[in-house]
């Protein structure tokens, strides 16, 4: 990691179009966060029941007049969908620099090529391979009026490549989800959308005048706030991941009460208790009935969210008192608490509210910032601070150093 986080160099020519195109695609892909999390809290995930056709029409060719009810949320989830792998495409290749003209010529080729041969063997969909044969036309053409602007370093087109591959299966499992009916691709598809989310920041990050300012590694983590920021990132997306898992159950609010569980501290799971629960709800009969195994889940997700509160307090007071108020970590941390604190209220109002839409989807979108806000962090740490045992053995070398050449002066 930290080989990794040094390697960005301070003499790259800096591509002010590059960085603003990048900050661009990561608020477009919070906008699909947002719009991802409209679908579920609608219960609008099926309501285009095929893929990738919608509907029966192409999704590009879809008409307006039939976004009516669900089929609005998940329609414009799929063009949001296809505007940010489009947008993630075009990342991939500025960041080969004048490199990616030559591959977007072949692009562009093969996709006319095929384009035309499909509509000699299928012409009943000539709309959909005119339209890749256009693609192609216009990656041919973007080949020969490519910016010849300087490749990045090769690690960061690795992260375009990664981002581009993630985008691609994001788009595959969101249509599995639809064809292969199996909530479980539902929580994958969800998680791999904040991972993507991240990925597409720290690109974001790296591009920034921000980043190139940051003095590299100038001081020691004696406080450890390089583990604090990479470890409570990783327990909030452990928070996430829970999240979606009770959101694609389809079983409404399991624990309808807040902050406590069914009247109590620790709510009764036995089957009577559960019988009589699922009697009681007031909830929309299609909603699925709910299990011992959901309630536990939920319990499991309020104490990890208490941890992550508590955790993230923690690291915000060490910051303030140990960086002081000004260092660029000390910023980050307080910002996190911040968002976990409006995290902790939207989470509770979902529940105040009866699993209100609205609510529930600013709960999914605090839920990204906070993943978001502590990935960074912790990227900034390992810039900024240098690992103890790294600093020690730098101290030895520079003593090994000096001996030598005290040595050297000795027996001249």
């Amino acid at each position: 990691m930290d080989s990794l986080l040094l390697k960005v160099s301070f003499t790259q020519p800096r591509n002010i179009w590059l960085q603003r195109y990048a900050v661009f695609t990561a608020l477009a892909t919070f906008v699909l966060v947002c719009v991802g999390g409209l679908v579920t809290s609608h219960g609008a995930g099926l309501a285009v029941p095929d893929w990738p056709y919608s509907c029966g029409y192409n999704m590009f060719f879809f008409p307006i007049s039939k976004w009516v009810g669900g089929v609005f949320f998940e329609h414009t989830h799929r063009l949001t969908a296809s505007l940010v792998g489009f947008l993630t495409t075009i990342l991939a290749f500025w960041l080969f620099g004048y490199k990616a003209r030559p591959l977007l010529r072949w692009i562009g080729g093969i996709f006319i090529a095929s384009g035309a041969g499909l509509c000699l063997l299928f012409p009943t969909h000539a709309a959909e391979n005119i339209l890749l044969s256009g693609i192609g036309l216009a990656g041919l053409v973007a080949g020969f009026y490519w910016p010849k602007c300087e490749p990045s370093p090769k690690w960061l087109r690795v992260l375009g490549v990664a981002a581009f591959v993630a985008v691609v299966a994001q788009g595959v499992l969101g249509g599995l989800r639809v064809t292969e009916l199996k909530d479980e691709l539902g929580i994958f598809h969800a998680t791999l959308a904040q991972l993507f989310f991240l990925l597409i920041c720290s690109i974001a990050l790296f591009q920034s005048n921000f980043w190139r300012r940051l003095p590299a590694q100038a001081e020691e983590d004696s406080h450890h706030f390089r583990l604090f920021f990479t470890v409570i990132t990783g327990l909030i997306l452990t928070q996430l991941i829970l999240g979606a898992t009770m959101r694609h159950q389809h079983a409404g609010l399991s624990i309808p009460d807040f902050p406590a569980a069914y009247g109590k501290l620790w709510p009764d799971t036995s089957p009577g208790a559960i019988a009589r629960y699922n009697e009681n709800r007031l909830e929309v009969l299609a909603y699925n009935p709910i299990t011992a195994a959901q309630v536990v889940l939920q319990m499991v997700h309020r104490i990890v969210a208490l941890l992550i509160f508590t955790a993230v307090a923690f690291c915000a007071w060490r910051a303030v008192r140990f960086l002081g108020w000004r260092h660029p970590l000390t910023r980050f941390a307080v910002l996190w608490f911040g968002l976990v604190l409006a995290q902790v209220f939207l989470g509770a109002s979902t529940i105040w509210t009866g699993k209100s839409a609205d609510v529930a989807t600013a709960h999914v979108a605090c839920g990204a910032l906070c993943l978001i806000t502590g990935g960074l962090a912790a990227l900034v740490a390992f810039r900024l601070l240098a690992a103890p045992a790294t600093q020690i053995q730098r101290v030895e070398k520079n003593e090994v150093t000096s001996l030598l050449a005290s040595s050297s002066i000795t027996a001249k």
